[in-house]
């Protein structure tokens, strides 16, 4: 009989990985739902399998395997009440800090709770049993794929993170018995340093790519931008990065362009920051992150390496030797050319930002609600001393506003501006009620509907005027009443002003940006169509001219597409 490894692929990812991290102590108690698993193993020279029936003796097993060898220990059981028995020994790990890999195997996640034999709930585990616990999922799709190799690199890192502990993985199987992979697949294996060495850096183009930021200390700005002078590196900015060095990069206009104008692809994208804003579109080879937290965050699925140091610690590290940086010249043509092409826009969020952005008085506070206009405001540059910020930790429109009024009542001496939308508005209209201070300066762009809803790129645009009642939640809170936003205003104290033209909103721009007049809210009516209209334009000044893309915006690409939609 020949002996080969599995063909469910979460488990051959488990199993390849803890070959590359090192790890070969395996011990097993019997059963049938972890087969898939040890009889991948027990054949493999390299894993050193040990047997033990009673699942509780089998963890305190691994407690002393661990501690006497100095290394990590996986153990492995089967469904129904097997892994109850891990709980002393895991919980005896978990306080001796040793390093103990609990891998139980189950059935279905949709068998649980509905009476199947031998299914149990193993989605929460006790604190002080295991440091993490991961759900390892039948894989299906190439997200789910990805998906499992982060989270046996992160399960198997976090074995040694910090204080040493056990950690949980939970691994589904589909019981099958064709075990005819005969070559282990390699998956990409990510690593945490300082635990092992710095890595070298790729040759190629580089991107630095910041998220959310808070205000970057000179020191650090001078770190990252002798990194870019060194390595080829551009720093991948959108408004909320907050990085204002050299090598500043404000990437949603040109990488939004229908043609790529070789400002997306990075052979490496180093992550700084925390959640981004703008979905700016790019992609890279692979991505190292840096934070002092040391944490697994892995949004694009190609993450090999976590840093956990200060950035500028990272930075200055490979911060050594001469080398021409070309990529940034690349990336300011190509957004220098798009601007001096820009077209006649209509009256919309996007004509507003294009005419006010640069004026933005210095030293201020720029607040973006989520999401087109957190969007359109980072086609356009904004002055080097203004911060800005929006709520892209949970991405939701509800506290938009009262973010930006705390961050005001926090600094009254620094003037204050918000961009939001009539959506976000109205949902967080209560805050208004509260005290306002002097520095508040508000512009509501109100167009009586969701307008990210009725983009031209948005999904929901399939359903047309469809879209609007329940999608968009069009006709709410008025349906841009010129009196109801006025006479919120007048019952606070606040100044009002509107305009529902280009004309109207010159004449009004500077009573919205000057300071000590008081809070200040503009009322900025727009269309939907108008919306969509522009970002249409300014993502198409320069065309996708392939014969692929011609036939897919021809009629009969959209007629081959609505056949195959069914419709």
């Amino acid at each position: 009989m020949n002996h080969y490894y599995t063909d469910e692929t979460n488990t051959l990812i488990l199993v390849s990985l803890l070959k590359a991290h090192g790890i070969k102590k395996v011990i097993a108690s019997p059963g049938t739902t972890n087969i898939s698993f040890v009889g991948s193993i027990q054949f493999d020279p390299y894993f050193e399998v040990y047997s033990a029936v009673d699942e509780r003796a089998a963890a305190f097993m691994a407690c002393g395997l661990a501690e006497e060898s100095g290394e990590p220990v996986v153990l492995t059981c089967t469904g129904a009440t097997a892994s109850r028995n891990y709980i002393p020994g895991l919980t005896e790990a978990y306080y001796r800090h040793l390093p103990v890999l609990a891998v139980t195997s189950t059935q279905h996640g949709g068998r649980v709770g509905n009476y199947v034999a031998q299914v149990i709930d193993r989605s929460e585990q006790f604190k002080d049993m295991v440091k993490k616990s991961f759900q390892l999922p039948t894989v299906r799709c190439e997200e789910d794929k990805q998906y499992t190799i982060t989270a046996v690199n992160d399960a198997i890192l976090e074995l040694q993170h910090g204080i040493c502990g056990p950690v949980h993985i939970n691994l589904f199987t589909t019981y099958s018995n064709d075990f005819v992979t005969k070559e282990l697949p390699n998956y990409r294996m990510i690593r945490r340093v300082p635990d092992c060495a710095f890595p070298k850096m790729p040759k190629g183009k580089i991107g630095v790519f910041v998220g959310a930021h808070e205000k970057f200390t000179e020191e650090e700005t001078n770190a990252m931008d002798m990194f870019c002078e060194t390595n080829n590196a551009v720093v991948i900015c959108d408004q909320i990065s907050n990085y204002r060095g050299k090598y500043r990069f404000l990437a949603n206009f040109p990488n939004s362009q229908e043609r790529d104008l070789g400002t997306r692809s990075f052979d490496l994208i180093i992550y700084i920051g925390y959640v981004h804003g703008a979905y700016i579109n790019f992609h890279g080879k692979e991505t190292w992150r840096v934070n002092k937290d040391g944490v697994i965050r892995d949004p694009y699925r190609n993450l090999t390496y976590v840093f956990e140091m200060e950035e500028s610690q990272f930075f200055n590290h490979y911060s050594k030797g001469n080398r021409e940086n070309t990529l940034f010249q690349i990336c300011v043509d190509a957004r220098e050319k798009l601007e001096h092409h820009i077209p006649e826009l209509p009256f919309s969020n996007m004509w507003v930002a294009k005419e006010t952005a640069h004026l933005i008085p210095e030293n201020s506070v720029l607040h973006l609600s989520i999401l087109n206009t957190l969007r359109i405001w980072n086609y356009f540059e904004t002055p080097k001393t203004v911060l800005c910020y929006s709520n892209s930790g949970g991405y939701g429109i509800d506290g938009c506003l009262s973010s930006f009024i705390g961050s005001a009542l926090a600094n009254r001496n620094i003037e204050h501006f918000m961009i939001i939308g009539d959506l976000s508005f109205f949902y967080d209209i209560n805050t208004l009620f509260n005290e306002l201070p002097d520095n508040v300066h508000i512009m509501l762009i109100n167009n009586g509907v969701g307008t990210e809803f009725k983009n031209y790129n948005h999904r929901a645009s399939y359903f047309g005027e469809d879209a609007d009642k329940f999608m968009a939640a069009k006709g709410h809170n008025g349906f841009k009443n010129p009196d109801t936003v006025k006479s919120i205003c007048a019952g606070k104290g606040i100044r009002y002003i509107c305009a529902s033209n280009k004309e109207d909103y010159i004449s009004q721009r500077d009573n919205w940006l000057k300071k000590g007049n008081g809070s200040v809210l503009i009322e900025v009516f727009t269309t939907d169509k108008d919306e969509s209209d522009a970002l249409k334009m300014m993502n198409s000044i320069e065309k996708d001219n392939s014969v692929k893309n011609k036939l897919k915006r021809s009629a009969v690409g959209k007629l081959a597409k609505r056949i195959i939609r069914g419709v």
